[in-house]
């Protein structure tokens, strides 16, 4: 009413993105790897993907396409900013498959996003987490945090047998057996990597604020 802003976003929405982003440079992107709804339709329906593939789950699109998707994810992010700061309007809701999910009730949602909201579910049937890789602006952003975050994922390469066990585990398909501190973008905290859920070594993959050695 007073045009301060964005149409449709609440102050207490401004609240929670700020709580978010301190999270995010202490743990990392947690919102997305423990309280995203939208993350977490996608790995329940990976599970039937997985038990349909087997291995070849999550591991269908080649390395190279693989690595170009990812940065789709920022020219959505850019454009996203852009065109809501131009425009004042929530231009991103009329294709996103998360707002479509939660509202399709509510006769607001446009066929774009219904359409994008049941394309990113049957990929999920192939793709660990699909929209979250390259497609989530608001993950492209949450995932910076990575860079500088206070307390990491990090592998202690003294006590490490290179099993590999780290990198089946994440989800996000990243080789953490070859990283010190995971520092990848695409991190989402999940902790599925670490000697608590995957790692057959005590203390080797960890979340820790002190590098290892």
């Amino acid at each position: 009413a007073d045009n301060t802003f964005v149409q449709k976003i609440h102050e207490s929405a401004l609240v929670l993105m700020a709580l978010v982003f301190v999270l995010a440079i202490l743990f990392g992107p947690v919102f997305c790897g423990w309280f995203c709804p939208f993350g977490s339709l996608q790995e329940w329906i990976g599970k039937l993907g997985r038990r349909l593939l087997g291995k070849r789950y999550n591991h269908m699109v080649p390395p190279k396409i693989d690595r170009a998707l990812r940065y789709l994810r920022y020219g959505v992010l850019g454009t996203v900013v852009y065109m809501t700061a131009k425009t004042g309007l929530l231009i991103f809701q009329d294709v996103d498959p998360y707002y479509a999910l939660f509202n399709f009730y509510s006769g607001e949602v446009a066929l774009p996003a219904l359409i994008a909201l049941l394309v990113v579910v049957i990929l999920s049937l192939f793709v660990e987490r699909p929209f979250c890789k390259y497609a989530c602006p608001y993950g492209a952003l949450l995932g910076l945090s990575n860079l500088f975050r206070v307390f990491g994922i990090r592998r202690r390469s003294s006590s490490c047998i290179h099993c590999k066990a780290c990198d089946r585990a994440c989800p996000m398909n990243i080789s953490v057996s070859e990283a010190g501190t995971v520092r990848n973008p695409q991190c989402i905290s999940c902790m599925k990597c670490t000697s608590e859920s995957a790692c057959p070594i005590p203390d080797t993959v960890t979340l820790s604020s002190k590098e290892e050695k």
